[in-house]
């Protein structure tokens, strides 16, 4: 079998062969970890930016708007808008039965969503933030009360780790003597 090189020659390649292009069996993990971390310093920045410019929009003095408007277009503009009608006629319509099966966990996430923008209209964003990371935490809890999972002792002080900090958060924004704005309520955004 002939292979086709740059400039258009041919080199005979058997099955065994490898091009010279071929990565080291080392490099791939390499590349692995650095499109890791990159990934990861994304998400960072991407969550971040998407709290702190939820937090300056909601505290912009004039007419806000409507926070189930935010969460349904912002799970429209995941998708293709044509695509999201067909799929919804198909969905919802069509196949009734598995929509109302799925009906209480959409509602579920719905509130979710629409509760977010309640707290962080009410809460400073690092507050928001860290708080928002105890979901980590009860997911953790739930996971091993109720589908008996067990953590391991690495997981279980990682879980304490992010507890303390909620915690001393808290505390801090608790005994904070700086001024809040009127518009702000702190037991409502935690709640």
């Amino acid at each position: 079998m002939a292979a086709v090189g740059v400039g258009g020659s041919t080199a005979a390649a058997g099955a065994g062969a490898v091009s010279s292009g071929a990565l080291e069996p080392g490099s791939t993990t390499a590349a692995h970890r650095r499109l890791k971390y990159i990934s990861l310093a994304v998400l960072v920045v991407q969550n971040a930016s998407l709290i702190l410019s939820i937090r300056y929009a909601r505290t912009l003095p004039g007419d806000r708007f409507f926070a189930t408007t935010a969460v349904v277009m912002a799970e429209v503009l995941k998708g293709n808008v044509k695509h999201l009608v067909l799929f919804l006629h198909e969905a919802v319509l069509v196949q009734y039965v598995d929509t109302l099966k799925l009906a209480v966990p959409s509602l579920i996430y719905t509130l979710q969503n629409n509760l977010q923008y309640v707290a962080i209209s009410n809460l400073p964003a690092a507050t928001f933030q860290v708080t928002y990371q105890l979901k980590i935490l009860t997911t953790a809890l739930f996971s091993v009360l109720m589908l008996n999972r067990s953590l391991s002792r690495l997981q279980w002080a990682s879980l304490l780790l992010l507890f303390t900090g909620v915690a001393i958060v808290q505390a801090q924004q608790a005994g904070g003597s700086g001024p809040r704005p009127l518009d702000q309520n702190p037991g409502a955004g935690l709640a």
